[in-house]
């Protein structure tokens, strides 16, 4: 099956990546975040989407989600990993780490979450209770494993609208409602890519300690440190995964 990478905050391009063609993708639902890059990793043939485009411009609640994932599936692909930074609320989600979220909540609104809204013979309604897919995620959690990554296996996702950080209220409140991750990519994504039938799961990357967690503020110089350890585990990781796909 045609695998596919989405990169979000560090990720906008895919090192080792052999690019072998740039593709634009006419939509339904209008642009997406920018052509299509098809290329070889570590032997197989893959495609990549920098979410926030390839110069980082494009904001977490102006991303066309519909776009993207409708061009991937109209690529032929049918396994996604979504990478994105997110903020640590449990002690286990420390800077630098990965984590494979299992559970993700939906904080955001005004997004254009559905592909199911007119021209429709019935209504759709997609079985979400487990929004990530389990054989992907086994993938993902082995290859981390075998490269001694630390990784967290589970953790639920809470996803906010942005731009801005969150207040240290809110993540308490995010806390209490039982997440793990904050990050504010994870929605409508997840659930775009269950209506477009792709096989989809996340590796999260801890940029910060999420807003007054430890009594802690978060600056943008500790991101960015964080940012280039996690997507250097990352890389690590994509090479392991890669060939099991």
């Amino acid at each position: 099956m045609t695998l596919a990478i989405i990169g979000g905050t560090g990720l906008t391009t895919l090192e080792g990546l052999e690019i072998t063609r740039r593709e634009v993708v006419r939509t339904p639902f209008g642009e997406p975040s920018g052509p299509v890059i098809h290329g070889v990793l570590q032997g197989r043939e893959v495609m990549f989407l920098a979410r926030h485009g390839y110069a980082h411009t494009i904001p977490p609640h102006q991303i066309n989600y519909r776009a993207n994932i409708w061009a991937m599936r109209h690529l032929g692909v049918r396994k996604l990993i979504a990478v994105a930074a997110v903020g640590g609320i449990s002690e286990e989600m420390e800077p630098a780490r990965l984590a494979f979220p299992d559970q993700i909540i939906d904080y955001t609104y005004g997004r254009r979450h559905t592909f199911f809204e007119q021209d429709l013979t019935d209504v759709v309604h997609i079985d979400f209770t487990y929004p990530y897919d389990q054989a992907l995620r086994d993938v993902l959690i082995a290859a981390a494993e075998e490269a001694d990554l630390g990784a967290v296996p589970w953790g639920t996702y809470g996803a906010t609208q942005g731009p801005r950080l969150e207040t240290a209220a809110e993540v308490r409140r995010l806390a209490r409602d039982g997440c793990h991750l904050v990050g504010m990519t994870g929605m409508p994504e997840a659930a775009l890519a269950r209506e477009a039938g792709l096989a989809y799961a996340t590796c999260a990357v801890v940029a910060n300690w999420a807003a007054g967690t430890g009594g802690r503020t978060v600056t943008m110089d500790e991101i960015e440190a964080n940012l280039v350890q996690g997507m250097g585990r990352v890389r690590t990781l994509l090479a392991r995964v890669v060939p099991r796909l």
